[in-house]
C-alpha cells in the first residue's frame, strides 16, 4: 500500500541504500530498543539458545546480532545492502560473517540456517512475497522466520514515515511502504511458512517516557512481531 496517502510530514524521501547510509552514525541514537528488541522479548516460541546457525537479514548496525548473542546464540550471519551500516556491524563483532547484499535474493545456500531473522526492514520493501520466498529457500526444515516490524496501524495514523535528521537538521525519510498484517500472513502462506505466533505491541507507560508527544497515541498498536515455522 502506497505510504504518500498517509503521509502528514512531507519529507524529502531518499532511497533506502542512501538513507540508510547517512543515518548510520546516529541510528542507535535514535531507534529506541522498545520498537524491536522489547517485542521479540516477549516471543514465546522461539528457543533462541537452541538455534544452530542464524541469518540476520538486514542486519543493519549490529543490535539485532548483539540481542542474539546474548540470548545465546552462538553463529550468526548477516546480510544488509548498506555497506556503512555492514562496517558498523563489523566493528562491533557479534556476527561470524557479513554480507553485503538484497535480502530477497542472497545468493546463500538453501536449507542453510534454522533461524533467519529480520527487524525494522519490511516498510522499505514495495513486496513482502520475494523476502518470504528468500528465507523459506535458506531454513532448514522444521527452521524459523522472526519478524519485527512497524505496525501498519502505527505508519497510517501517525503519517510518520521512517526517517532521521541530519547534522544541519534537515529530516529526511527513507522510503517506506505499509504492508498490513494480512499482507505478512498471506505472502508468508504463499512461500510456505507456517504462523506460529504473532504479537502486537501499544504505545505505553514505557514508550511515552522515552517519547512524551506520543502520548496522543497511547494503546495504538507501534509494533507487531511474527514467527513464522517451516514445517520437517
Amino acid at each position: 500500500m502506497e505510504f504518500d496517502s498517509f503521509d502528514s510530514r512531507g519529507y524529502r524521501t531518499v532511497d533506502v541504500r542512501t538513507g540508510y547510509g547517512q543515518w548510520v552514525t546516529t541510528y542507535e541514537d535514535t531507534v529506541q530498543d522498545e520498537m524491536d528488541i522489547a517485542v521479540l522479548d516477549d516471543l514465546t516460541v522461539p528457543q533462541w539458545s537452541r538455534t544452530t546457525r542464524a541469518l540476520d537479514l538486514g542486519c543493519g548496525t549490529g543490535r539485532t546480532g548483539a540481542w542474539l548473542r546474548r540470548h545465546g546464540v552462538t553463529s550468526i550471519d548477516g546480510v544488509d545492502l548498506t555497506p556503512e551500516m555492514l562496517a558498523a556491524a563489523r566493528a562491533r563483532g557479534a556476527h561470524d560473517t557479513l554480507l553485503e547484499g538484497d535480502v530477497t535474493d542472497t545468493a546463500l545456500p538453501d536449507e542453510t540456517y534454522d533461524l533467519l531473522i529480520a527487524s525494522l526492514i519490511d516498510e522499505h520493501l514495495t513486496d513482502l512475497a520475494p523476502l518470504y520466498r528468500e528465507a523459506f529457500r535458506l531454513a532448514t526444515p522444521g527452521g524459523l522466520f522472526a519478524l519485527v516490524g512497524l505496525h501498519p496501524h502505527f505508519i497510517m495514523a501517525s503519517g510518520m514515515p521512517t526517517h532521521f535528521t541530519t547534522a544541519d537538521g534537515e529530516s529526511i525519510a527513507i522510503s517506506t511502504t505499509v504492508h498490513l498484517i494480512s499482507d505478512h500472513v498471506t505472502a508468508a502462506l504463499s512461500a510456505g511458512w507456517r504462523l506460529a505466533e504473532l504479537r502486537e505491541a501499544v504505545v505505553d507507560d514505557r514508550w511515552i517516557s522515552l517519547k512524551p508527544k506520543w502520548a496522543k497515541y497511547r494503546n495504538h498498536p507501534v509494533s507487531a512481531a511474527y514467527v513464522f515455522h517451516k514445517e520437517k
